[in-house]
């Protein structure tokens, strides 16, 4: 006996609220990506077309403090009424309910507008502007509550604008740490070279020009692994130069993480002091620098037999303790942690006289990492 099942198809998706209510949050995913870059004239332009369906009225307007940066459907002509309103919000921080002045054309629908302000940390930027032919306290409700909405990107923004701030300034002050005994040293070596070996004086030479070039460069919060690397090989010849024999290096990277995004100066900071700790009070040192691929991850380890140091100091660098952070553990730290997340901090294993061992992990790939 064959039984046949019959598929019944849903002619509808929920009810009409449910329906409006998906419209609603797919309109206003649309508009956000803008929104997040921030309240701009270009910001304006590509999110007021769904501010507009959001509020179904004939006209929407984005503006900063002075004007409206972008309008979207009829009575445009009223673009430059805006001035002594938007005043108004500014001053007050409260919604306008106003009237626009008589017109000369008979058609335009745009009579009332509603100015509701849009804030960021509880300072005015600007002001969502909706018009419509008529009172409507239902519409002054809804542009309230979308101003809010809008008001809660624009501070997402800014809070992104802040954390880049951040990364920039910290990536400064590591540049800033870069030891001056280094660059004196370093020269010192070279000009050490110029009579008895220069050719070698040369090689030194335009390795101190792209190292610096490196670490000082201007843009990009991210570099590959390979670029990190090829600039420690840079730093390591330098130092060899000065300490010969003394300092023995060992370098082992599988080539399949040489790709790996890594923010910038994340791992030379570890280099430098791996050297300073490796040679203090001793006639030689070891420092061996391994990168692994580990399935989707990149384990980088920084390791000298040094003279180690006492865990909770480290511990206390970690948490942004400036005074004993001058090689910039903290600010790697926190700039991993940022960029990858709080699992993705350094593993420090060291203790006094046991030399020390700091530990990378990163991730083959993160959302919104990658090298300009």
């Amino acid at each position: 006996m064959t039984r046949g099942w019959r598929l019944r198809r849903r002619t509808r998706l929920g009810t009409e609220v449910d329906r409006a209510t998906y419209r609603a949050l797919h309109t206003a995913s649309l508009a956000s990506p803008a929104l997040r870059e921030g309240l701009t004239t270009a910001s304006a332009e590509r999110s007021i077309r769904h501010l507009r369906t959001l509020l179904g009225t004939p006209a929407v307007a984005l503006s900063d403090t002075a004007a409206a940066l972008a309008w979207e459907g009829q009575g445009v002509h009223h673009r430059d009424d805006l001035g002594p309103l938007l005043d108004r919000v500014v001053e007050s921080g409260e919604t306008v309910v106003s009237t626009f002045p008589e017109c000369d054309d008979p058609s335009c629908p745009c009579r009332q507008v509603v100015l509701s302000p849009l804030l960021v940390e509880d300072v005015v930027v600007g002001a969502l502007v909706a018009c419509s032919d008529a009172q409507s306290g239902a519409l002054v409700r809804a542009a309230d509550e979308v101003a809010r909405w809008v008001s809660g990107q624009l501070e997402l923004a800014e809070l992104d604008a802040s954390r880049t701030r951040l990364m920039e300034a910290e990536v400064r002050a590591l540049r800033a740490q870069i030891s001056p005994h280094f660059i004196y040293n370093s020269l010192g070596a070279i000009a050490s070279f110029v009579r008895t070996d220069p050719d070698r004086a040369r090689m030194l030479l335009l390795e101190f020009a792209d190292f610096t070039r490196y670490s000082f460069r201007s843009h990009g919060d991210y570099t590959t692994l390979a670029e990190e690397l090829k600039s420690i090989e840079r730093y390591l010849l330098l130092e060899q130069a000065r300490f010969g024999d003394r300092l023995e290096v060992t370098l082992r990277v599988a080539p399949e993480v040489l790709p790996v995004a890594v923010p910038f100066l994340c791992i030379q900071p570890l280099v430098e002091n791996a050297v300073r700790h490796g040679l203090a009070g001793q006639q030689t040192g070891r420092l061996t620098i391994v990168a692994r691929d580990l399935d989707q991850e990149c384990v980088i380890s920084v390791e000298d037999d040094g003279v180690g140091e006492d865990p909770e100091r480290v511990r206390r660098a970690l948490a942004g303790d400036a005074d004993l952070d001058s090689v910039g553990l903290g600010n790697v730290d926190a700039r991993l942690r940022n960029a990858f997340s709080d699992d993705y901090g350094l593993v420090v294993e060291t203790a006094p006289g046991a030399g020390t061992k700091v530990t990378v992990r990163v991730p083959k790939f993160a959302p919104g990492v990658h090298v300009q």
